[in-house]
C-alpha cells in the first residue's frame, strides 16, 4: 500500500463565532423605507343552491404595515440597520365577505439621539427619549371588495378596488451623541485618559494617534447626585475639513453639546496653535459652533516642558487654563468645579441639546 492510498484525516472547518465578527460603529446611513401595500378587494358573487344570484360577497383587502423607527437604550450604533426597510403587505380579500388581514407594523430600533432627515437634509424628527417613535413610511389602505359597493341602485357591482401602494421615500438617519460637554483636541492630547479619570467610561488609551475612532460618553457624578454627560470626540488634525485624518464628519456628535472642552497638549511647542487650529476646524464644520461656552484644559502638566508652555499659552490666549495631568489625576478637582459651573449656567435647564 502506497502512501497515496492512505486517506488523510479531514480537518474540521473552523467557523467564526458570531461574537468574533467585527462590529463597526456607524453614525450615518441613507435608507429607503417602504410601507406595505394594501391587499386587493375581492370581486365575487355568492351562489346558493336555491338562489344562484345571491348577490356580491367580495371582502375588503387588509391594510399594509407601517415602517416605524423607535428609540431604545439597547442600541449604540446604526450598523444593524439595512439600507432598505420594508413592511409587510396586507392580505387580499376573499369571497363570502371575508376581509383580508391587516399587516403588522415593522419596528426598527435606533439609538437615543437619532435624527431623521428627508433626502434634502430637512430635519423631520429627533428621537431623544426611550420609546420615542417615528412613522417613517405608512402602509397603503386595503381595497374595497364589490360587496362594499352594493346599493339599491346597483344590486350587482362588478368591480372592486385594488389596494393602495405603500409610501416609499429615502431618509437620512444620523446619530448624534447626547452629552452636555464635548472633549475636543488633537490626537494623543489625552482626551480619553481625561474621560477615564473623571468618569467610569473606559475608552481605549494608547501611545499612538487615533486610538479613539468612535465617540464615548462618560457620566461625571457630583456629591449632590447631579450627573453631567461628557463626550470624548475622535481627535482632529490640521486640515481635517479637507478629509485628512478622520475628517470632521464625526463632529455631528458635538452639535448637541452645550459646552466645549478644548484639551491642549502642554508638552508640545507652541501649544496655543492647537487651540487656533481646533477652533478653525470647528468653524469649517458649522459656523459659530466654536463660540459656544467653553473651557481650555492644559494636559500633561506632569512633564518638565509643560510648565513653561503653560505660561506661554496663558499669555497668548488671554483665557484661564486649567492645568491638569489626566494620567496622574492631578488638579482634576478645580476643572470639575468649573465644569459644574458651566453646566448650571448653560446646560442644566436646556437638557441634552443646544
Amino acid at each position: 500500500m502506497s502512501a497515496s492510498d492512505v486517506a488523510k484525516p479531514v480537518q474540521p472547518h473552523k467557523h467564526r463565532k458570531p461574537s468574533d465578527k467585527k462590529k463597526y460603529f456607524v453614525d450615518f446611513k441613507k435608507v429607503t423605507v417602504k410601507g406595505g401595500n394594501g391587499g386587493n378587494g375581492c370581486l365575487s358573487f355568492l351562489r346558493l343552491p336555491l338562489n344562484p344570484w345571491a348577490g356580491p360577497d367580495g371582502g375588503d383587502g387588509g391594510n399594509g404595515g407601517h415602517v416605524v423607527l423607535t428609540a431604545t437604550t439597547n442600541k449604540k450604533s446604526l450598523n444593524h440597520l439595512s439600507t432598505v426597510l420594508t413592511a409587510e403587505h396586507g392580505i387580499k380579500g376573499r369571497n363570502k365577505n371575508c376581509h383580508g388581514k391587516n399587516a403588522e407594523h415593522s419596528y426598527f430600533e435606533v439609538p437615543l439621539g437619532t435624527v431623521i432627515k428627508d433626502s434634502t437634509g430637512q430635519v423631520l424628527t429627533n428621537l431623544e427619549d426611550h420609546r420615542d417613535y417615528y412613522v417613517a413610511a405608512r402602509g397603503g389602505a386595503g381595497g374595497k371588495g364589490n360587496y362594499h359597493f352594493l346599493s339599491n341602485e346597483n344590486r350587482a357591482p362588478a368591480y372592486a378596488e385594488e389596494g393602495a401602494k405603500g409610501e416609499e421615500r429615502k431618509l437620512l438617519v444620523e446619530l448624534k451623541t447626547m452629552a452636555h460637554a464635548g472633549l475636543i483636541g488633537f490626537p494623543n492630547a489625552g482626551k480619553s485618559t481625561l474621560l477615564r479619570a473623571i468618569s467610569r467610561a473606559r475608552p481605549k488609551v494608547a501611545s499612538y494617534p487615533f486610538t479613539t475612532l468612535n465617540p464615548h460618553v462618560g457620566m461625571v457624578l457630583y456629591d449632590d447626585y447631579e450627573q453631567i454627560a461628557v463626550a470624548d470626540i475622535p481627535g482632529l488634525i490640521r486640515g481635517a475639513h479637507e478629509n485628512r485624518g478622520l475628517g470632521i464628519s464625526f463632529l455631528r456628535h458635538i452639535e448637541r453639546c452645550s459646552c466645549l472642552l478644548y484639551v491642549i497638549d502642554l508638552s508640545v511647542s507652541q501649544p496655543w496653535t492647537q487651540l487656533e487650529d481646533l477652533k478653525f476646524e470647528l468653524e469649517q464644520y458649522q459656523t459659530g459652533i466654536s463660540k459656544r461656552p467653553h473651557a481650555v484644559i492644559g494636559n500633561k502638566i506632569d512633564l518638565p516642558e509643560s510648565l513653561e508652555n503653560l505660561t506661554l499659552l496663558e499669555d497668548r490666549i488671554k483665557l484661564p487654563v486649567y492645568a491638569i495631568s489626566a494620567k496622574n489625576r492631578t488638579n482634576i478637582e478645580p476643572f470639575l468645579l468649573h465644569l459644574r459651573e458651566m453646566y448650571d449656567k448653560h446646560a442644566k435647564h436646556k437638557g441634552l441639546g443646544w
